[in-house]
């Protein structure tokens, strides 16, 4: 991870050497040489800037769930059953963007159906944006399978 908790890629650990500081936290086994034996951490954190170039992200309903936290943008309701949702439908001229498609629970996509949130008296709990490269991001599985990651993560 970068030092502003960024994501920088994930390899094992038989990639070469590394020259890293390691916090060690609940290993996940050994490497062992002729001589010895070295832990292997979970969790390895880079004390300087690493550069790298951002990457566009692609619209899929992975990412808009992930960017909304599993919730619902129209009640809140945290749940794996999510539809994606066009705040300004398609047929309207709505488009297929970031700034345009939520996630939303099926009685409340069922609700808003082909109307505006206005028309349908609905808010969104907070206005969609395109995820920037700056953003953190753990694909939510991950979030509660690492409980040694959370001093880690921004809540």
């Amino acid at each position: 991870m970068k030092k502003e908790l960024m994501d920088i890629l994930v390899c094992p650990v038989c990639k070469g050497e590394l020259k890293l500081s390691v916090d060690e936290e609940n290993g996940v086994g050994f490497i062992h040489s002729i001589s010895n034996s070295f832990p292997i951490p979970s969790v390895i954190r880079v004390a300087y800037l690493i550069k790298r170039p951002r990457r566009l992200r692609k619209l899929t309903r992975f990412e808009i769930f992930n960017r909304d936290r599993y919730t619902c943008q129209y009640c809140g309701k945290e749940t794996r059953q999510l539809t994606l949702d066009h705040i300004i439908p398609r047929y309207r001229g709505g488009q297929h963007t970031w700034e345009n498609v939520v996630s939303a629970c099926v009685p409340c996509n069922r609700r808003k159906a082909g109307k505006t949130p206005q028309e349908a008296r609905m808010r969104l709990i907070r206005p969609p944006s395109y995820p920037h490269g700056s953003t953190f991001f753990i694909p939510y599985q991950y979030q509660q399978a690492k409980s040694e990651w959370q001093k880690y993560l921004p809540q």
